[in-house]
């Protein structure tokens, strides 16, 4: 049915306008368009809601059409639509003085495990608050609340609980306060608190003492290793051949002497205790390819769950921990820097030249130089040949062992140019692997 000429006559009007209004648009100067009056302007504006403006232009455009073709009715129809966001501006009126408090206990849990969380919201105002909607984002997710009417000081009080299901990181925050009309057309969004992070980590297993990858350091720890040179005294002996004249303790020697204790040398030598301090570093491969699956139950969370295993076998052990995976790079601190290392950690992170085996074993080569005890992590992706060449990265006193997660194959133990393998098929079956290689 075609229309009538007077409504296209109108329509063509009207398409002209918004056709002369988008071509002078662009035309405006970059200076206005960043002027704080214009920056003011438009957040005055966005109190209006895409539902208010879209009652706007349909009123003004029924307005003008009604106008053209002298149809009042469709005037007042118009009409209608601009009233209805003037009446519901005044519901913006008035200013919102709260304070917005959020509780996470624990913030660091274990995959499966849940978080209690409790959010306060307090009127610090002089007046009574009336009832507001609060929006607070977690993870994917938006918890939205209808605060009841505060009086002023008044506190209420939400608790809900955040449950996990796989590791990661989950961003609790910020809080939103939406103050306007029940239609949502227009509203006022204010934002109180920052971002809260509850950090998840991967399952783990109990494993025994590492008990290996020991190097010599001044302020370690005493052992039962008799050295040459170190700081904890144990006793005197005789000297022989090769021996430091530097530790030669000449009083004793020379008492030694007069009374006749001492053999053909006359010498006798400071013997001392050897100090020794731990440092374990594990390195991930972050390359993708290098892994079958990299879901909630994939291979490349079972080498999550064995990194952290490992971390927190260390602490116990009171080594110092060093984690890389890619750019995710922890060393030194306690342990929870490198058990949230991992909750961060994901594949293909790096740049091409900087992600995979070879160069997170360069990364921590320069973030721990005094490493003792070395795990490469990788895939079914990650050949031998890739293993050897992170671990030249490190010096020949360096303890080595590669971890090679594949579900598909048994779990066993190869050695190959003085670097253990453990193939891995399951991470309950890694505290045995462990005990039998650094045992």
């Amino acid at each position: 049915m075609p229309l009538p000429s007077r409504l296209r006559s109108g329509l063509s009007k009207v398409e002209d306008l918004t056709t002369r209004v988008r071509v002078l648009r662009p035309g405006v100067p970059a200076g206005l368009r960043s002027s704080p009056a214009v920056a003011r302007a438009r957040e005055v504006l966005g109190v209006v809601k895409p539902v208010g403006w879209l009652a706007v232009v349909l009123g003004l455009l029924l307005v003008v059409a009604g106008r053209l073709l002298h149809w009042r009715e469709v005037v007042v129809l118009g009409t209608a639509g601009l009233l209805l966001v003037l009446l519901c501006l005044p519901w913006l009126v008035g200013r919102t003085r709260v304070r917005v408090d959020l509780e996470l206990d624990p913030q660091r849990v274990v995959a499966g495990q849940s978080v209690v969380a409790a959010l306060k919201v307090t009127n610090v105002g002089g007046s009574r608050l009336r009832s507001v909607r609060l929006d607070l984002p977690v993870g994917e997710g938006v918890y939205r609340y209808d605060l009841p009417g505060l009086a002023a000081g008044a506190t209420h009080e939400e608790d809900f609980t955040i449950r996990t299901e796989r590791r990661g990181v989950i961003p609790v925050g910020p809080a939103t306060i939406r103050r306007g009309d029940p239609l949502g057309v227009a509203s006022r969004d204010l934002t109180w608190a920052g971002v809260t992070e509850v950090l998840v980590r991967p399952p783990m297993v109990a494993l025994d003492s590492l008990g290996a990858g020991l190097l010599r350091d001044l302020e370690g720890v005493s052992t039962d290793a008799i050295s040459q040179s170190d700081l904890a005294f144990h006793a005197l002996r005789e000297y022989v051949p090769g021996d430091d004249l530097r530790h030669v303790h000449w009083r004793s020697s020379a008492k030694a002497a007069g009374s006749g204790a001492v053999g053909g040398s006359n010498l006798l030598v400071r013997q001392y205790l050897d100090t020794r301090r731990s440092h374990a570093t594990i390195v991930v491969d972050d390359d993708a390819d290098a892994w079958r699956d990299a879901g909630a139950d994939g291979d490349f969370e079972t080498a999550m769950s064995v990194v952290a295993s490992i971390v927190v076998r260390a602490i116990l052990d009171e080594f110092e921990t060093s984690v890389v995976v890619g750019p995710q790079v922890s060393s030194g601190g306690d342990g929870n820097r490198a058990l949230d290392t991992l909750c961060r950690a994901g594949l293909g992170q790096g740049t091409p030249d900087r992600s995979g085996l070879v160069a997170g074993a360069r990364s921590a080569a320069r973030a721990a130089p005094d490493t003792s005890l070395l795990f490469l992590v990788g895939g079914v992706g990650t050949d031998f040949t890739t293993f050897q060449r992170a671990a030249a990265s490190f010096g020949p006193e360096v303890r080595r062992l590669a971890i090679r997660v594949d579900p598909t194959d048994r779990s066993r133990v190869t050695d190959a140019g003085n670097l253990p393998v453990l193939h891995l098929a399951s991470r309950d079956d890694l505290a045995a692997l462990l005990q039998w290689s650094v045992g």
